[in-house]
């Protein structure tokens, strides 16, 4: 094996864990001594290397041009061939390159026989491909490695390696002040960033910490503020008051259900149900298997809109399986954020059951072309349907009410009747 140095944090790399994970902020020399580890196990014997990411386009986005510029600086040019797309050694050492997101159960079954599989930017990966990827790599001594920078504390790989380490992790937190090699620099740009980017950006690009919410989030104050108030709490069902469905739609995008219950000025989220490609009967006998008392269901405009096939529309299928069904009024998308933003503080979640209504407001963001840099219209993404009932709920809020509905939806702060 080549004489090579490392950070003393990162020489776990050449223990035995079946999971090495390294994360934190920049300038950590993670993916550098993650690669030089790699170069100089698989010069050492013979190994087959997996380095894959969530997204792999093309060979431009994987880890290729990192590992051949290091073979190069470690001087193993004449021990390992680097092509364009992959890098083999004279003993038989292979790093192939994939992404997860194209991988079905049955393709990923092609990487069984590998002995290292490498995850770099893992805070990307989804559920889904930690549940592919951890069984197919079940060789003998094989090890997962994992590197990365944090992005929300609810990330499926945060959860997974840091929150509920599995037995036979090593988890490694490093930083540029445990980069004894740091160069003056990137230390230029690191004092400019502390004086001048707002605290969470400066904490997570520099320090690894986790973002209260994505980047460009539309609710980022205002979910901030709801944890550190403590909003976000066990919320127990209320018998003495009803609860109310806010509803918005979906097919092959997400069904969104927020279960809510009002108290004088409070609006206690103490459910939420998202799914797809189920019936409005399916979920109807979901939500009756609780025994709430129920209040009235708001769907948006679009419920009083004919199904061409049957004939009848979304609010009449409901109202013919014993709800009490009203339209919630058509405000624009901005109006509707708005409004969400005022109520944020008197709205409640129950921390397990609305977990997933939470993340979709952590990740509810404008699109920022590279063009303008300017932030544009709300993302429209699998995040988007539970912020667009949280949105619906902040419609209709004035008219949620613990006796029978009876009355129109009333904006006068805002000219809207």
């Amino acid at each position: 094996m080549p004489d090579i140095e490392f950070p003393a944090k990162l020489q776990f790399l050449f223990g035995e864990h079946r999971y090495k994970v390294a994360h934190g902020g920049r300038g950590s020399a993670k993916s550098w001594s993650f690669a030089r580890a790699l170069l100089a196990i698989g010069a050492s014997k013979r190994t087959r290397i997996l380095c894959t990411r969530e997204v792999q386009k093309s060979i431009k986005d994987s880890v290729h041009k990192l590992l051949s510029d290091q073979v190069e600086k470690l001087g193993l040019g004449k021990f390992y061939e680097v092509t364009q797309a992959t890098i083999r050694g004279r003993n038989g050492t292979e790093f192939l390159f994939a992404g997860l997101s194209d991988q079905s159960a049955e393709s990923i079954k092609s990487f069984e026989g590998v002995d290292i599989v490498w995850v770099e930017e893992a805070q990307a990966l989804s559920d889904r491909s930690w549940t592919i990827l951890i069984p197919t790599i079940r060789k003998e001594g094989s090890e997962i490695w994992v590197s990365f920078n944090p992005e929300l504390d609810t990330d499926p790989t945060w959860v997974r390696f840091v929150e509920t380490p599995p037995p036979g992790a090593c988890v490694v937190e490093v930083n540029y002040h445990d980069n004894p090699w740091f160069p003056a620099v990137l230390e230029a740009e690191r004092e400019h960033a502390q004086k001048t980017l707002p605290k969470a950006d400066y904490e997570n690009i520099w320090e690894g910490k986790c973002r209260p919410t994505v980047k460009g989030a539309i609710y980022a104050e205002e979910v901030a503020a709801a944890m550190a108030a403590g909003n976000v709490c066990t919320l127990p069902y209320d018998p003495s008051l009803k609860v109310h469905l806010v509803f918005d739609l979906g097919w092959n995008d997400a069904m969104s259900i927020i279960l809510v219950q009002r108290h004088l000025s409070q609006l206690r989220v103490i459910d939420y149900i998202e799914d797809s490609h189920k019936t409005y009967e399916w979920y109807s006998t979901e939500l009756r298997r609780r025994t709430f008392t129920w209040g009235t269901v708001w769907m948006p405009h679009d419920a009083g809109h004919a199904n061409p096939q049957t004939g009848k529309t979304s609010q009449q299928v409901m109202q013919e399986l014993g709800w009490s069904v009203q339209l919630t009024p058509q405000l624009t998308v901005e109006e509707g954020i708005r409004l969400a933003r005022r109520g944020f503080a008197q709205t409640y979640f129950d921390k397990d059951k609305a977990a997933r209504l939470i993340q979709c407001l952590k990740r509810y963001r404008r699109g920022i072309p590279s063009t303008t840099g300017e932030p544009g219209a709300p993302v429209h993404d699998e995040w988007s349907h539970g912020a667009d009932a949280f949105r619906y709920l902040h419609v209709c809020a004035p008219s949620l009410s613990n006796e029978d509905w009876g009355g129109k939806l009333n904006y006068p702060s805002m000219g809207i009747v």
